[in-house]
């Protein structure tokens, strides 16, 4: 009982409250904060036009068209994020040679390939929040676009995408949160995110805990306040369609 009490009032290198590292040390973890914001965000955006067709695309009458994105999304779902991140970092982006270049505080050779990677993983379950949403919306709705003389691809891309897009706006936003914690993956292979700042300051001052502790503390801060906003968002969005 002693141990476990020490971890919280010893400010030893393995103590829960030893923040001594913060006064020298607060610019990674600012750094590693705007890294791991810029990947979840811009991956996330990034992986909406391809779930959207990939959605569409299991949505089609064509078998062959039903099995090339089902066979997309049961890969990425089906492997670890890690594996994924590993092939396309050491794979493909070891034959495509991106340029050295930093915009603002992302430097793109190092950013690019985690994005990418990122992206094709949100996007096969971006996809099953499209897919769902579409399939939501009443049949009726198609129906009578098309009694209109709409034709079923103008119906859809008019009528039945517009509602499907309100309906999954809350689980896009929840996909953002949720990918803000999975691109702590990113710092095995060395992006300078939140995870990585917390590694790298253990390692230099000795102080096991307390960077782990701090950011625990930083990804709770980002994603429950936003949990809790989609949260009212949704509340709103359905007193909205109950008028």
């Amino acid at each position: 009982m002693e141990s476990f009490l020490r971890l919280f009032t010893d400010p030893g290198p393995a103590s829960f409250v030893n923040f001594k590292f913060l006064p020298k040390y607060t610019p990674y973890f600012v750094s590693g904060i705007m890294n791991t914001l810029a990947l979840s965000v811009v991956s996330v955006i990034l992986a909406v036009l391809p779930a959207l067709l990939l959605a569409l695309m299991r949505l089609s009458r064509s078998k062959a068209v039903q099995r090339v994105s089902g066979a997309y999304i049961a890969v990425f779902r089906s492997t670890p994020l890690m594996v994924q991140l590993a092939i396309i970092y050491f794979g493909l982006f070891n034959a495509i040679k991106l340029p050295n270049v930093t915009i603002g505080f992302i430097r793109l050779n190092s950013f690019i390939p985690f994005v990418v990677a990122l992206a094709l993983n949100s996007a096969a379950y971006v996809a099953e929040i499209f897919r769902a949403g579409i399939l939501a919306v009443d049949s009726g709705q198609m129906e009578a676009a098309r009694s209109l003389g709409l034709p079923k691809g103008k119906a859809m891309k008019l009528v039945i995408l517009p509602q499907a897009i309100k309906n999954v706006l809350p689980a896009l936003a929840n996909e953002v949160v949720t990918m803000v914690k999975e691109s702590s993956v990113c710092s095995a292979y060395g992006m300078a995110e939140l995870m990585w700042a917390a590694r790298n300051v253990a390692g230099t001052t000795g102080i096991s805990i307390g960077p782990f502790v701090l950011v625990a503390a930083i990804y709770f801060c980002i994603a429950f306040p936003a949990t809790k906003g989609i949260e009212a968002i949704e509340r709103r969005m359905r007193r909205g369609d109950q008028r």
